[in-house]
């Protein structure tokens, strides 16, 4: 039997996907770019000046989740610049996170999908809400990937 504190001991370059970064129970009421801000591994990759020598990560996912209730009018975008800008997502209706219990992934642009994200670059993910979604219910979003370094 598995110890349950192995994975704990992990690394995530060991493990697959990993989270990356994440909010709980943010509103998506508010249109604008740069709503909310999501620090890479909690506080940033090791920023070298260049790719070369700085932190980078594979994006592989992007979670909206945990609804409070409806935010199925919401239409967000993630990018990383604050000003709506570099794409990861592109304008998305969240359509299935319509209710408690509801979730919807959220794919990653092309671009990104064989690109890593550099610490040299951005040390932050930012979700642009494009369409409020009328109400003060509450998701979490959760990016996963992978580490390629810190």
């Amino acid at each position: 039997m598995a110890n349950p504190d192995s994975l704990s001991q992990s690394y995530p370059d060991v493990v697959g996907y990993y989270k990356i970064a994440s909010i709980r129970a943010t509103q998506l009421n508010t249109a604008g770019n740069a709503v909310i801000a999501l620090p890479i591994m909690s506080g940033g990759l090791t920023n070298g000046g260049a790719t070369a020598n700085s932190g980078g990560i594979i994006l592989r996912r992007i979670t909206v989740q945990n609804p409070s209730g409806s935010v199925a009018s919401a239409n967000i975008s993630v990018g990383t610049t604050s000003d709506g800008a570099n794409l990861v997502v592109a304008n998305t209706v969240i359509s299935s996170v319509s209710a408690t219990g509801k979730y919807q992934d959220i794919s990653i642009n092309s671009t990104y999908q064989s690109q890593v994200v550099s610490g040299a670059t951005t040390q932050a993910l930012y979700v642009n809400v494009n369409t409020a979604s009328g109400n003060a219910n509450t998701v979490d979003i959760i990016v996963w990937g992978d580490v390629v370094s810190f």
